[in-house]
């Protein structure tokens, strides 16, 4: 992490970055609350997010921009958009302009998965790639972190003085964002030409992904997994409500506890990741979560709270393992529509078990449904250290200033 941290450009990269964390986190539950507010229909609050969803289908033609042109100018563009988008909602004072919230949060949507495909890929031209798995785990200990306290800072300020300083804090952070990246040095190739017509350029990732043995095996296993990990959307309640027998603000205890663990996760990825491999560490993330849910199985607190616990840091390990080994194993011209091809391919069963758990909950003991999540999580992370095939060795990629070569992967 010294290392990293000596690096100017990742210096002000992630710093940025994180501050957009907090005004994205802050924005998106606000919007929801605030429309509440406006209409009183949870249906017309659950539409924001869903607009929001929607955007992030997008994500195969951002995925295709992010690599059709230089990623540095591309994420100061998509920043300073995003602020000028969200500034769009000062005009929704009342019910009149409540349709106004929709289509900003679908561009919302969309443009977050265009800077999160050019962000990948920026990152494994920047950084060299024994650095790769520090800068990802800052960022997901970011994003688990922030996300207990910027939610709780959107809906305070939205309580206290209204939206307007909750729009102004998002459109402030993407310009800080926009700032950082400006005062990047790294110096990118030029982009690759399109050499086939645009429908193949835009499969080109999810094609890629089926050729590539381990990153096909690393899709597989995100699909297994998340056929059950939407339960965790629901379940929670179920564990502080009937387990706990507590309030249902207790589960704001239990969501700080798991962004606690993303913290140590995130201190400990990079190094157990260089001692093993990308899928060893996301493997152990996966065992990982099966152990929590099982320790949210008991009705006693300290066994809860080392569940939510092993559950952050867990999330963490899979993120940055599956990160890291797809910017390792695909070339940089590819690494946009590779990112966002996984992105949507996973998003399906991922809503898919969160709809299924909110009506499972209902009719089933959640306790059951944890061993259910644990033995399936299990099975996923067999299958993913299991042997990805011929071709597995690592791409070849352009020399970068600075690089110290390529990581071997498991």
């Amino acid at each position: 992490m010294r290392a990293l941290l000596a690096n100017r450009d990742a210096r002000f990269y992630l710093g940025g970055q994180t501050l957009s964390i907090v005004g994205d986190n802050a924005l998106w539950l606000a919007m929801g609350i605030w429309v509440k507010i406006l209409t009183g229909s949870n249906s017309a609050a659950g539409l924001v997010f869903f607009a929001y969803s929607a955007g992030i289908l997008l994500a195969p033609v951002t995925g295709l921009v992010a690599d059709r042109v230089r990623r540095r100018p591309l994420l100061i563009t998509a920043n300073l958009a995003a602020a000028a988008l969200v500034c769009v909602l000062l005009a929704a004072r009342g019910h009149g302009q409540l349709w106004l919230i929709y289509p900003v949060m679908f561009g919302y949507g969309a443009l977050g998965s265009l800077i999160t495909a050019a962000q990948t890929a920026l990152l494994a031209v920047m950084l060299p790639a024994d650095q790769l798995g520090e800068a990802n785990s800052v960022l997901q200990m970011a994003a688990m972190g922030l996300r207990v306290i910027s939610p709780l800072l959107g809906a305070g300020l939205l309580a206290w003085a209204g939206p307007v300083p909750v729009v102004l804090l998002d459109a402030g952070t993407f310009a800080v964002a926009a700032a950082a990246v400006a005062a990047l040095r790294v110096r990118e190739p030029a982009p690759a030409r399109a050499a086939t017509h645009w429908r193949s350029e835009l499969t080109a990732g999810i094609r890629y992904i089926g050729n590539t043995p381990v990153l096909r095996r690393l899709l597989i296993t995100g699909v297994i997994a998340l056929l059950v990990f939407g339960f965790f959307e629901t379940v929670p309640f179920a564990v502080t409500g009937q387990g706990l027998r507590r309030a249902p603000a207790f589960l704001g205890v239990l969501e700080a506890v798991m962004g606690g663990g993303a913290l140590v996760g995130g201190a400990f990825a990079a190094p157990i990741m260089r001692r093993a491999s990308e899928r060893a560490l996301a493997a152990l993330g996966l065992v990982g979560c099966a152990a929590s849910c099982l320790l949210l199985i008991p009705p006693w607190l300290p066994a809860v709270l080392a569940g939510m616990a092993l559950l952050g840091l867990s999330i963490v390990w899979i993120d940055v393992g599956a990160l890291t080994l797809i910017q390792r194993r695909t070339p940089t011209d590819l690494l946009g529509r590779v990112d966002a091809a996984l992105n949507v391919a996973m998003s399906v069963p991922q809503t898919v078990s969160i709809a299924l758990g909110a009506a499972l909950i209902a009719v089933v003991d959640y306790r059951f449904l944890l061993v259910v999540m644990a033995v399936v999580v299990v099975l996923s992370a067999v299958y993913l250290i299991g042997e990805p095939g011929s071709g597995t060795a690592p791409v070849p990629v352009p020399e970068r200033a600075g690089s110290r070569g390529r990581a071997a992967c498991e």
